[in-house]
């Protein structure tokens, strides 16, 4: 089968529209259709039921969905690994939002190289929107990531919880931290649902920024507030240059590994407890700790 038979299914299925998907696998949307039209041809099923609302997985298209996962996720590794270097056995690659990249993963990665040395690791940070659809695609092994959605073939393995909390650079008490020199941080989509349900009057706040540590550099530099993983700022609260706003919202956040179900007894399955055991050991409690490793 063509593999970009199979991407352009997972496209459709993930957006529910052929246009949608169209754009995201960068073809015109006659492409789109001729595609699914010639897999479904070829498996003898329809795959979609066509509406003009969109494009809705038959029962037929929700089995074929890890098939066609599993054969991205495949043929993804296996340009991986016609690349390997001498010694190596696989890649495994490992995606998440740079919130759990600062303090977890960055301190995790040096240890978890040890644990498995024939393996190499292509680590990616980015958008949580956009680590959804690269996993989905095949183009990762291990996602971590909060709140991911559950979906048939995938195994969910619960890490650590995340408390969000409101620190200023300001030593003056009388300021008020959603004031001008508040600095929206973009934690991802649940971060910024969860702001504007609890927050609803900030909604266009002066200084928007959507990397936590371009943000805690920005409160170094000037007198502001923003909100931050407690894990990350509990060293700086402790050295006095950040204090807490006491009163403030807090979020919370369970960050979880997710592989596919088939990856469980593999590299990817062993990453997985790895990463919970590092998280069990107190790597994430705060940031400059976790840099060293396991």
């Amino acid at each position: 089968m063509d593999i970009e038979l199979a991407r352009t299914f997972l496209a459709v299925a993930e957006t529910g529209s052929f246009l949608e998907a169209a754009k995201r696998v960068h073809v015109a949307q006659s492409t789109v259709s001729l595609r699914i039209r010639a897999l479904e041809q070829q498996l003898g099923r329809s795959l979609f039921d066509r509406s003009k609302t969109g494009a809705a997985l038959t029962e037929a298209g929700r089995h074929f969905q890890r098939h066609a996962q599993t054969l991205a996720r495949t043929w993804m590794q296996a340009k991986l690994d016609a690349a390997l270097p001498a010694g190596m056995e696989t890649v495994l690659a490992v995606g998440a939002p740079s919130s759990l990249w600062d303090g977890f993963l960055t301190g995790a990665l040096p240890g978890l190289r040890r644990a498995l040395p024939e393996v190499a690791v292509r680590a990616s940070a980015m958008a949580s929107d956009a680590l959804v659809q690269l996993f989905g695609q095949g183009g990762l092994d291990l996602m971590v990531a909060y709140r991911p959605k559950a979906a048939a073939g995938l195994a969910v393995e619960q890490l650590f919880e995340d408390e969000f909390v409101l620190v200023s650079s300001d030593p003056d008490t009388s300021t008020d931290p959603f004031g001008t020199e508040y600095v929206l941080v973009d934690w991802g989509p649940e971060f910024r649902a969860d702001h504007l349900l609890v927050l609803p009057d900030i909604r266009t706040p002066g200084f928007q920024l959507d990397i936590g540590t371009l943000a805690l550099q920005h409160l170094r530099n000037v007198p502001a507030s923003a909100y931050f993983p407690k894990r990350l700022v509990a060293a700086d609260l402790r050295a006095g240059w950040l204090r807490r706003i006491e009163g403030a919202p807090r979020f919370g956040y369970s960050a979880y590994a997710v592989i596919s179900e088939g990856q469980r007894g593999e590299y990817a399955g062993q990453a997985v407890q790895f990463l919970r055991q590092y998280a069990l050991g107190g790597g994430t409690v705060e940031r400059d700790e976790a840099v060293g490793g396991v």
